[in-house]
């Protein structure tokens, strides 16, 4: 048997092989992740000849142009996460790289490790195509998400509970009503330090400004909300 053990980085694979008691089948070979020479390393692979199992580690998106390719040439291809080779002794997350070193203790493990290996599935376009647009969902998700998170946290010193005062959805233009109300009013003092009157009066003139309708007494609701709430952000320095 033989254990390939592939150290991934950006645009190319460092390949060694090993046979038990160490013994080195293929000593370490860099290829780039071009087709003309991910098909060598298919071959060279194939060309061990005795049962060979092929172990990398899963480096982001860096592993699956060699992975795809020596699964298209019908190896055995076992796609582990780093922690798991590193935990196992192996050491393969290190401060320092090196790539030649990495390869061989990779393969060590694949030895060490033989009847654990699992084979890699072949992923369909289909699905590949839907994991990719899942990750990006969440990446943009991310960034809608974290500032209005943090606008609620600064929003809880100077107006704690705003983003609670409307119920209203998200408008179709992508307005939210408390992200407007608090442009103008980010601080109770902004709402109570007035009279009613003098705030009912500015709190309509905003709100025909920004196209929000709701009753009237929604003004004294702030108000007397505002007055309710003990703020730990000073209006002025």
């Amino acid at each position: 048997m033989v254990s390939v053990g592939i150290d991934v980085s950006k645009g190319k694979s460092m390949v060694a092989a090993l046979r038990p008691m160490g013994e080195a089948a293929l000593a370490p070979r860099e290829f780039a992740h071009t087709s003309e020479e991910l098909k060598a390393m298919s071959t060279l692979i194939r060309s061990l000849g005795e049962e060979t199992r092929v172990v990398m580690e899963a480096t982001g998106r860096y592993h699956e142009p060699a992975a795809a390719a020596l699964l298209d040439a019908g190896l055995f291809v076992c796609v582990l996460n780093p922690i798991v080779i590193h935990q196992s002794g192996a050491g393969s997350v290190r401060k320092v790289k090196n790539d030649r070193k990495d390869a061989l203790k990779i393969a060590k493990y694949g030895l060490d490790n033989w009847t654990r290996l699992c084979q890699r599935a072949q992923t369909g376009v289909v699905r590949q195509q839907l994991k990719l647009f899942n990750r990006q969902y969440n990446r943009i998700m991310q960034t809608v998400v974290s500032p209005q998170n943090n606008l609620i946290s600064l929003l809880d010193k100077s107006f704690p509970g705003g983003n609670e005062l409307f119920d209203r959805p998200l408008r179709k233009d992508g307005h939210r009503k408390w992200l407007d109300f608090a442009e103008p009013f980010w601080h109770c003092e902004r709402v109570c330090r007035v009279s009613l009157k003098a705030f009912t009066e500015r709190y309509s003139k905003w709100r025909y400004r920004n196209g929000y309708h709701d009753s009237a007494n929604k003004a004294a609701e702030i108000y007397r909300f505002s007055q309710e709430r003990y703020t730990t952000l000073a209006k002025y320095p």
